[in-house]
């Protein structure tokens, strides 16, 4: 497994605006259904090994946080012609099986990956009621293979500081995980 990092976005920055689909329902989902409320936007996908070592913990955390006020949606940018696991029909399938409470949107174009320079999968972005980034980084330390157990702890104490009101530490790790899978001539020039 090729380890690729997330890019950092820097802190302060601006929620840049989506459109997306929803498969499991056809509804359309934008930014600005979330106007005023926090909001935890996760670069995800059905197939990498990063994803499905967290997916079972996260799910369960942004369940619940969404009763503490923080909306998360997870968005699948990846090729599905090269990555047909990844396909909006798989993506239901996912959603279903896990009891997402949150939508999970596709990115076909890949052009919201690139606005928000999403480099692997996962890769975290939380913004506060104004959509200001507080938070980019890893969920936590565990990674496939290495013997740390999922925790969360990086993103549960970057939310319970938002929630709370204060910004999250400053000191924040990069998440890793596999590089978004860009159609030819998509890949980005941020890496």
């Amino acid at each position: 497994m090729s380890e690729t990092p997330s890019t950092m976005l820097e802190i302060g920055t601006q929620a840049p605006s989506f459109a997306l689909p929803e498969p499991a329902s056809g509804n359309q989902v934008s930014l600005s259904d979330y106007n005023g409320k926090p909001l935890l936007v996760v670069f995800s996908c059905n197939h990498c090994p990063y994803v499905l070592h967290i997916l079972k913990s996260f799910t369960g955390f942004a369940n619940a946080a969404r009763l503490r006020g923080l909306e998360t949606v997870m968005i699948n940018s990846n090729d599905v012609a090269g990555y047909p696991a990844d396909s909006p029909e798989k993506m239901v399938e996912l959603a279903l099986n896990l009891d997402f409470e949150f939508p999970y949107l596709y990115d076909e174009s890949q052009q919201v990956a690139l606005s928000y320079q999403a480099a692997c999968t996962p890769d975290f972005f939380l913004f506060d009621a104004d959509h200001r980034l507080v938070y980019r980084g890893q969920y936590d330390g565990s990674r496939p293979g290495n013997s740390t157990a999922v925790s969360g702890s990086d993103m549960k104490a970057a939310v319970d500081a938002l929630l709370a009101g204060t910004l999250p530490s400053g000191e924040q790790v990069p998440s890793v995980g596999c590089n978004i899978k860009w159609r030819e001539g998509n890949a980005p020039g941020y890496f």
